[in-house]
């Protein structure tokens, strides 16, 4: 914690990496004063190489040092902070160089090996260990599906992708613990490395850096990064919450709540509460829900659910096909489509890959026997609808596992907020007010870790006070019968 307040404003440099863009993001913070500017924008596109699906990370690196240095023209920076989605890794050799490019989550090298890991290690004991959800591609499998041979004997060091950035910018290697939560090697009670988790994996614990807190210092610019970026080389890069759901949750802007219901809705839709503490029961793992780190070492006791990945995938397909893709349209379409015509569970199985979604949504309905979407509107509003009832179900669950009083609202941040027939089919599904933003909820809370380590801002309530102050929110009240969609979506077994 800085040992002074700070009342003059300054200026941060936030790096968010999506599944699909990323950006960079210049923030400026002070008494009252929250404001966010982009600087850069880019696409994030997963290569499909001979061996598998992966991330280009060096063209996200080059994305990042760009937006990094128009950051630096416009102000002068306090800080820098990186953030992006969890689980994947990559390998350096013992001169630092990468030995090849990072696999994406979604590729399937993880399917055969992730149940076999969990029935030899015990799925009791992964879970009274991790405390994570079930997830086919959390980093453990990944490392047990790894390949053991020449790349492998090479590697000195295992790096999450936002510490891999952060290394490439400063040189320094750290693992950042909101984001190393998620590997499925922490453990969740004591806070470190899991010397069984690594074994299970195969995995030397030697190749893992120190674990370290949001908010620490990791080190200043490279003399090239500071060259190529126009940056003074002095300029901090500081660790945040750099596990972008965990950014989120701290932008929420619930100052004095108690009991904090969110969604994090983009890619995917991760749905809980904010917890003091872990919850690592049997009736928790049979629920299949993660702990996960936050901010001030809470736990994000959430579950995953896939999001808006079924209608960006959906569009893409459609815009292949030369129909119409665009959003609002589809949105409007979908507002006056039929209520629970088409019943669709988001989170099966074959809706995890890259393709055909359409497609795959008609199969799903013909398999469960139901009428097949006949229309653009009609599949979007059944997407829809199927997250706004997973997003209901999952917090009701949660509420009841964590033995916690029911919340009083549904705080639904980022890219989905913006999306108003989803707050308005969530408010109705949960029969909760929704209070939808800020949509930019990961860059602030990058930048709130940030201007707390620079004496800016103080603990979480008063960070997300100044959210609450500076971003305004929308409120969605709910209308209609939540038991409509408790019987709606009893017909392909989504009930508790």
């Amino acid at each position: 914690m800085p040992a002074q307040r700070s009342a003059a404003p300054a200026a941060f440099a936030a790096a968010d990496l999506g599944a699909t863009s990323g950006r960079v993001v210049l923030g400026r913070v002070g008494p009252g004063l929250l404001e966010l500017t982009e600087t850069a924008r880019f696409a994030n596109t997963p290569l499909r190489l001979p061996s598998g699906l992966h991330w280009n990370l060096p063209g996200l690196h080059q994305g990042v040092l760009d937006g990094l240095a128009e950051a630096g023209r416009r102000a002068d920076l306090a800080s820098i902070g990186i953030d992006s989605w969890a689980v994947d890794y990559a390998l350096l050799d013992a001169d630092g160089a990468l030995l090849g490019l990072p696999h994406h989550y979604r590729d399937p090298r993880t399917e055969e090996i992730a149940p076999r890991l969990r029935d030899r290690v015990g799925a009791d004991v992964l879970y009274r260990t991790t405390g994570l959800q079930h997830l086919p591609f959390n980093t453990v499998f990944q490392l047990a599906a790894e390949p053991r041979g020449p790349r492998w004997d090479a590697a000195r060091r295992l790096l999450l992708v936002p510490d891999l950035l952060t290394h490439w910018l400063t040189g320094a290697e750290a693992a950042e613990a909101t984001n190393a939560s998620t590997t499925g090697l922490r453990d969740a009670r004591t806070g470190q490395w899991s010397p069984a988790m690594l074994a299970a994996a195969r995995v030397d614990a030697r190749l893992l850096p120190p674990l370290v807190d949001p908010g620490t210092r990791v080190g200043t610019l490279l003399p090239h990064v500071a060259e190529t970026t126009g940056l003074p080389a002095a300029t901090p890069v500081t660790a945040v919450a750099s596990h972008d759901t965990a950014s989120a949750v701290l932008a929420v802007p619930a100052p004095g709540e108690g009991t904090v219901a969110y969604v994090s809705c983009g890619t995917w839709s991760l749905a809980g509460l904010e917890l003091e503490h872990p919850v690592l029961t049997e009736d928790s793992r049979a629920a299949n829900f993660t702990n996960e780190l936050g901010v001030d070492g809470t736990t994000r006791y959430l579950r995953n659910i896939m999001g808006l990945w079924l209608l960006s995938e959906s569009q893409r397909a459609w815009r292949a096909r030369g129909l119409p893709y665009e959003l609002g349209p589809l949105l409007a379409a979908a507002e006056a489509a039929e209520p629970f015509a088409h019943v669709i569970d988001p989170d099966a199985p074959e809706f995890l890959a890259p393709g055909d979604m359409p497609a795959r949504i008609a199969a799903h309905c013909a398999r469960t026997g139901q009428r097949v979407p006949r229309h653009q509107g009609a599949l979007v509003r059944t997407i829809l609808e199927a997250l706004a009832w997973a997003h209901a179900r999952t917090l009701r669950e949660a509420v009841r596992l964590a033995g916690w009083a029911a919340p009083r609202t549904v705080h639904l941040v980022g890219g989905g907020s913006r999306n108003a027939l989803l707050c308005r089919l969530t408010a109705a599904a949960t029969g909760l007010p929704v209070v939808a933003g800020p949509a930019e909820a990961t860059a602030l809370g990058n930048i709130l870790v940030q201007a707390r380590a620079h004496g800016l801002v103080g603990d979480r309530d008063e960070q997300r006070a100044l959210v609450a102050a500076t971003q305004r929110p929308v409120r969605y009240e709910p209308t209609g019968d939540p038991e409509a969609w408790r019987r709606a979506n009893s017909l392909v077994a989504l009930e508790d």
